[in-house]
This record gives C-alpha cells, structure tokens and sequence, in this order.
C-alpha cells in the first residue's frame, strides 16, 4: 500500500525503486489493482458470465494472430471485446493492420462495443480514455526512467489494461527471440509466470504460450500484407505456424472458458472454423459492424483472391535472389522489421502516420531447400529502388546451410495453464 501512495506523489521514483529493488508478488498484484481501478471497468452482461475471453501477445514480426482468432472465438460461442494497440518501433500494431481496410473504424466506446458484441460476438478496438489512466501516467515515464524492462512494471501495465475488459478468461502469448523483447527463453518464462500469477489472483483464468520470435510469423511482414494472410488463414489455408498460434491460443481459451473439455478439443474447434468459413463470414460481419462498407468487405472476404481490389499496393516490388544453394535454416526477423520500419511501415514515434502498402513476402520456406538464384523474399514499398546497403542487410538476415530439408518447427516452446508449466509436447496429451 505504501508503494502505491508512492506511486501517485513520485512516479517517476517511484518506477526507478521497482526497477532496483523489484517487487513481491503481492506487491505486484496491488499496484494492478490500484492501476485497473483507476478508470472505467468494462461490464458485461450476465448472460455472458465466463464467455468473455481475451489474448494479449508482447509483439513480434508477422504477430497477425489476433486478426483470424477473434472471429473463431466469437464462432465457438465466445465473447471478444479485444481492445488492441498500435505498433511501435519493429513490432506491428493489430489496429494498424486493420486500418488498411478502408472504413474500418478502430475508435469505439463501451456501448458501442456492447452493441457489436450483441450482434457479431467480436471486435477488435483501441483503448479508450476512460480505461486504466494511471497506466498512462506510468507508461509513458517508463522509456524515460530506464524502467522500460521491469517485469512487476510490466506485468501491472498489462494485466491492469486486460483486467479492466472483466475477461473470464486470458491467454498471453509471451515471445523470446532476436525480435522480440526478450532475448532468452528463461527471461520469457519468468515474465509468463508474473503474468500467469497475477492474471488468476485477479480471478482471470490465465495461461500464457511462451513461443520463438526469431523468424518472422506468417510469410507476410507489413499491414496490409498481414490482413490478406489473415484472410489466407480464415479460408482454411495460409502459413502453418500461423495457424498453429491461431489454433492453440484459441484452443487453450475455449477450454479455460468451459466451451471445450481440454484444450485439443479445443484446437479442433478453433481449427474447424477456420476450415468450414464460419470464422471467415464471422470476420465479415465484424468489419461491416466497425464501419466497412458492406460490398468492400464482401469483395475481400468473399470475392476473388485478388485483395488489392480493395487493399492499396505500393508503387513498386523487388524480389532478391539467394546466393548460393542451400537449405533454409533460418530467416531473421528484425533485419527485415527494420527495413520496413524505415520505408514507412511502422513509426518510431507515438502518432507518426504509416504507410499501410509497405511489406515483405518471403518467398521460401524455413526448412526448405533452394537453388542460388531463387527468389526470397519480395519487398513491396513506394521508393524507388532498394539502396544497396539495404540489399546487403536483407541478404544477411537469410540464412542458408547445407542440412537435409526438414519440416516446419512448433513456435511454442512451452505453455503455462492455469495448471502450471508444460512443454508444448506434453500440452498435447
């Protein structure tokens, strides 16, 4: 209690004693209280009692998850108030994506959400002013104070924003890797457990996917690059390990919410809706219910494949070329989320405006074995040629070796349940 008082006369002090000294568990679980507690909290309808469901994800490069499992949840008779963020430095922001679809309204209030939630099941919207505003007073002093890596910190700011949605239910996909935030595995799972534990103090069943964050997700890096793999993925196809992310995180909801009797049951929910267009006609609804126009959203969803009917393509695209043969061993994500950064894809400042077209297309596969002289990867943007040394750091983000071919890796490393720690393999049985 003290430290809260604190809080709220020095904060920025405050932010730098949690940074040196850490907190205790309790400690934690009290400043996230006093955070949510500060603004409006989001209530339901009874009826809706233990179907609200949310997933938050700490950012990666290709991260478009959210875009096909909102509306599969909603399929599989949940409710997904999700209330997302915009991208900042190399990571993508799920509005961003979403805005590249002309019409689609990210800015709508608590009744507003209530009424689209009554009629879709879903919707994907920013953060209000009204939600959590001692969270901004902290947040923005973080970068500031050198306090930006502070797990009590962290896990307050976004368990306070995701408890403030009265969710009954929470899946938190926390990323280690070269593009992401934390480096190692160990320093991931220590920030899912913090998360995990004070996400179910709360009274929120909790679980956190702990996956790899080296490669980018998907084949497609950039706004609207990511809407039409999403809606690769919505039409049963698209990359497998989006599709995994998409399925056990959906998977693992629909359980913790009592709509599956484990979580595989669960995965094959979410996987059949993804597989019988029911999540893909349930996306549709969502876009028309946030502003898009009926026929707009008709063309993308069920028209031809051809979705720069309505998505704007950039000026210009250049494909490189491998230099040698070899297998794919790995292809680095943030060479490439920094080039897109700079060419206007994402903003290194709050506000800066973003260039939707900007992206890439990897053209092969991890795993996969290449002659010199395939095309890897395409890079959309409005410039008018790549610089050289542009070129050179996209070389060196792939990596070739001289292995066997080998099929697609799991991302998931481990999963925390409510249950406690499991390796991604023992989470199948």
């Amino acid at each position: 209690m003290e430290r809260c008082r604190i809080a709220r006369l020095l904060p920025g002090a405050f932010l730098m004693a949690v940074r040196l000294r850490g907190m205790e568990p309790d400690e934690t679980l009290l400043l996230t209280r006093e955070m949510m507690s500060s603004g409006k909290i989001l209530a339901w309808p009874e009826a809706w009692r233990g179907l609200v469901v949310d997933k938050h994800s700490t950012g990666g490069v290709g991260d478009k998850v959210s875009l096909p499992l909102t509306p599969a949840l909603a399929v599989c008779g949940c409710k997904v108030p999700m209330i997302s963020g915009r991208g900042l430095g190399h990571t993508g922001g799920t509005l961003d994506k979403l805005e590249s679809v002309p019409g689609f309204n990210v800015s709508q209030g608590p009744e507003q959400m209530l009424k689209i939630l009554e009629k879709v099941g879903c919707c994907i919207v920013g953060q209000t002013e009204e939600l959590v505003p001692a969270d901004k007073v902290l947040y923005s002093m973080r970068d500031i104070t050198a306090t930006v890596d502070s797990i009590p910190l962290i896990t307050s700011s976004v368990m306070c924003k995701k408890a403030a949605e009265s969710p009954s239910a929470l899946v938190l996909d926390v990323k280690y890797g070269d593009a992401a935030f934390y480096k190692t595995l160990d320093s991931a799972r220590e920030l899912a457990q913090s998360l995990v534990a004070t996400g179910n103090q709360l009274g929120i069943s909790t679980a956190a996917l702990i996956t790899e964050m080296d490669c980018p997700i998907g084949q497609r890096i950039g706004n609207s690059l990511e809407v039409m793999e999403s809606l690769e993925c919505l039409k049963g196809r698209g990359p497998p390990d989006l599709r995994e992310l998409v399925t056990w995180t959906g998977g693992y909801l629909l359980w913790m919410c009592g709509r599956a009797v484990n979580a595989k049951q669960g995965v094959e929910m979410i996987g059949r809706s993804l597989d019988d267009g029911s999540a893909l006609r349930r996306f549709q609804a969502m876009l028309e219910a946030q502003g898009v126009d009926s026929g707009t959203a008709q063309t993308l969803c069920m028209g031809s494949n051809d979705y720069f009917k309505v998505l704007r393509p950039a000026k210009h695209r250049e494909e490189l070329k491998t230099q040698r043969a070899g297998t794919v061993e790995k292809i680095h994500a943030m060479p490439i989320a920094l080039l897109l950064l700079e060419m206007g894809a994402g903003r290194s400042q709050p506000g800066q405006a973003i260039n939707h077209s900007v992206g890439a297309e990897l053209m092969v596969t991890i795993g996969q074995h290449v002659a010199e002289g395939t095309p890897w990867i395409r890079i959309h943007h409005d410039t008018a040629q790549l610089a050289d040394r542009q070129k050179l750091s996209l070389q060196a983000a792939l990596l070739l070796g001289d292995s066997a071919p080998f099929p697609p890796r799991s991302r998931i490393a481990e999963i925390i349940s409510p249950e406690g720690l499991k390796k991604r393999q023992d989470a199948e049985d």
